[in-house]
């Protein structure tokens, strides 16, 4: 059977490997597999993605990428194993399918940046929503202990040592949902589209993630309506921008350091001035 059969993706791929002494080792490596979204049977975008959460993905990714504004758009869903990859697919109620042309891919993109694949610099730099979630009132040491607190909800990270993670972190009760990806905007996605199925608001808390801010996170933000985005690395120039524009707040959050560069006022906290 190929490797990326949904028997085989979902398997842990083990590898060995040669220490500098002269020793091996096994190791435990990540997948990724070619996951095709497909909507009213055409092709919307193929990503290379890790084969856990495949559901939450496709959902996660289909909301935050504008394909649909609600998951109550889709009439039904189905994941089909091929021999070169995946396909999530998703039948649209008729003026989902009609809204779903302005905003198609059509190439593959590989894992380190959410933009490939998109057909025109202006779908790049697309226009998102303003946010208008309400101040969250996390502590500081909730701020200052998130990206570490996302790591003890990180299984195929401590395995492979190469996933992102994202995590939902709401004040008073820590982080309670977290996904994974070799993708940090696939981690992204299954994270919402986790929480579209739990149904939990995305304006109760902040998205927790384990790289940079890119702007492709803050676009998907706004799109879900989440006013805060905590990380252990910093934004871009370009996220912060596309962030200031929608009313998010970017914390970065390492050690006992953090650091906000956009709309403190959405931390209660911070009483209007970053730290």
């Amino acid at each position: 059977m190929d490797a990326c059969s949904p028997r085989r993706a979902r398997e842990q791929h083990r590898a060995v490997a040669r220490t500098l002494d002269g020793t091996t080792i096994e190791r435990t490596l990540a997948q990724e597999v070619p996951v095709a979204v497909v909507c009213d049977g055409s092709t919307a975008a193929v990503m290379l993605a890790t084969p856990q959460d495949l559901e939450d993905f496709a959902l996660g990714f289909a909301v935050s990428e504008g394909f649909i504004s609600d998951p109550a758009d889709i009439l039904s869903f189905e994941i089909a194993a091929h021999e070169a990859g995946i396909e999530a697919r998703f039948w649209l109620h008729r003026d989902a399918s009609v809204a779903l042309a302005s905003r198609r891919r059509s190439m593959a993109g590989p894992v380190g940046c959410g933009l490939c694949g998109l057909d025109s610099l202006d779908a790049a730099a697309r226009r998102v929503p303003p946010v208008n979630a309400a101040p969250l009132a996390f502590s500081m040491a909730e701020l200052i202990g998130a990206t570490t607190a996302l790591r003890s909800h990180q299984p195929l990270h401590d395995e492979t040592r190469a996933v992102h993670g994202a995590g939902f972190l709401v004040p008073g009760e820590g982080i309670v949902l977290a996904r994974e990806d070799v993708g940090r905007h696939n981690a992204l996605d299954k994270l919402i589209g986790g929480l579209l199925q739990s149904g939990r608001p995305v304006q109760e808390g902040a998205l927790v993630m384990t790289s940079r801010i890119s702007v492709e996170l803050v676009q998907k933000a706004a799109m879900v309506g989440c006013g805060v985005i905590v990380a252990v690395s910093a934004p871009t120039a370009y996220a912060v921008s596309v962030a200031e524009g929608a009313g998010i707040a970017l914390v970065q959050a390492r050690g006992d350091a953090v650091h906000v560069f956009t709309h403190p006022e959405q931390i209660a906290a911070f009483h209007g001035g970053p730290v």
